[in-house]
């Protein structure tokens, strides 16, 4: 088991780490408040994008550091998922960098479903515009009505209709629905409910302006819009979409999505890494930097003791996030299995950990927009319901194991 990055792997890490370090690590408070008060409402409609944002995302394409989550060495980076880890931790120290490097969710897992499983015209049509940026992208999966912890509950349906196929549901939390650019959808509806369970669902690529979709509006995660990308709520009625825009083939739903989650849980986690060696650094300097008592924060009610935790546990969750990278590299999703759930759980609750000890150094300071610890709080605690809840993950985990157990 060798985790040792390549040396091109280190060498576009340190080049996105100096990037953010020095064009938009000093703009970035500016940033995020001017964007508050620009978009910092629920009507969708009116969402902007901030110019500087739109210049520094110019910026890094001209400079190569542009879809580097993609495996393939012409279109992407050509870095495995084990090599492209380091680049998603450092992409976390802000909110606001994935987009600048097209590397942000949900875009980059539905690129890899198109890369993956999308045939030529699919390709030609929506992949290249996601690629080039000039595209963004939604998925729809969740559901209102349901209980979506279980994604075999899903009541959405697809129909076919001679060379058509129907579209029918209720979709929430599809994030990116409130970007300007946002122009098409991946829609997951069960499709064969004879089948066996994991052979029910479909994925059909649906452009957000078919007759039928509406978009009844955004969703606000820990009391903000996260705009201009948003987590909207759309309905399907009976939306008619050529037979042409089914992804793979009927009943391959469930198979896309594994293909889709696994790379993904990877980059996900390693952000909430990033996120939490930011949020430590800001903890100690807060700590050494104010005295209360006469004494240095940090010196007091036992944080030294919570910083030396803090390390102890962001490590550990790197390293597991890595085995599972390299899992996945060597041996397939199939076998990192345990591993992808594990991490699903651990590196969430590592960020959220951290960030609660430095959002308790920084006093009040830490819950207002002076400081980015209240985004990764949020960060943090959507990603523990996004990629479904921690106690699906621990039930797979024991699942896993006993299975191991009873095999041998």
């Amino acid at each position: 088991m060798a985790f040792q990055p390549s040396e091109r792997s280190r060498a576009l890490e340190t080049r996105v780490r100096e990037f953010i370090a020095g064009s938009l690590l000093p703009v970035e408070a500016e940033l995020l408040a001017r964007n508050h008060r620009v978009n910092g409402h629920g009507d969708w409609r009116r969402w902007q994008l901030l110019p500087e944002l739109q210049a520094l995302k110019a910026q890094a394409k001209a400079e190569g550091l542009w879809n580097l989550f993609l495996p393939d060495p012409k279109l992407g980076a050509g870095l495995s998922t084990l090599e492209y880890a380091p680049l998603a931790e450092a992409m976390g120290h802000s909110l606001l960098a994935p987009e600048l490097f097209n590397c942000n969710a949900p875009d980059t897992g539905n690129m890899e479903v198109l890369y993956h499983f999308g045939n030529a015209e699919q390709q030609a049509r929506w992949l290249t515009p996601l690629l080039s940026g000039e595209l963004r992208s939604v998925f729809c999966m969740t559901e209102p009505e349901v209980a979506s912890s279980d994604a075999t509950n899903m009541a959405a349906t697809i129909e076919r209709d001679g060379d058509q196929l129907v579209l029918n549901g209720h979709k929430w939390w599809s994030t990116g629905l409130g970007h300007p650019d946002a122009g098409i959808a991946i829609f997951m509806g069960l499709c064969d409910p004879q089948a066996e369970k994991h052979r029910r669902h479909a994925m059909v690529l649906v452009p957000l302006d078919t007759p039928g979709v509406t978009v009844e509006r955004m969703l606000t995660a820990c009391g903000d819009y996260d705009a201009p990308y948003g987590h909207g709520q759309l309905r399907f009625d009976n939306v008619r979409v050529p037979a042409a825009n089914l992804i793979k083939g009927w009943g391959e739903g469930f198979a896309i999505a594994q293909g889709r989650l696994g790379p993904g849980r990877i980059h996900h986690c390693m952000r909430c890494l990033g996120a939490a060696e930011r949020a430590l650094d800001l903890m100690i300097e807060r700590g050494l930097g104010r005295e209360a008592f006469g004494r240095p924060l940090l010196k007091l009610g036992g944080n030294l003791e919570r910083v030396a935790e803090a390390r102890i546990a962001i490590d550990q969750a790197r390293l597991l996030t890595l085995q599972a990278a390299w899992k996945i590299d060597t041996q397939g999703v199939r076998a990192a299995m345990t591993d992808i759930a594990a991490i699903k759980v651990a590196a969430p609750r590592v960020l959220q950990q951290v960030v609660e000890m430095a959002i308790q150094i920084h006093g009040g300071a830490g819950l207002c927009q002076d400081h980015p610890l209240m985004g990764f709080y949020a960060q943090a605690r959507a990603l523990r319901l996004a990629d479904g809840p921690d106690e699906v993950h621990l039930a797979s985990v024991a699942r896993l194991e006993l299975k191991k157990r009873r095999r041998a």
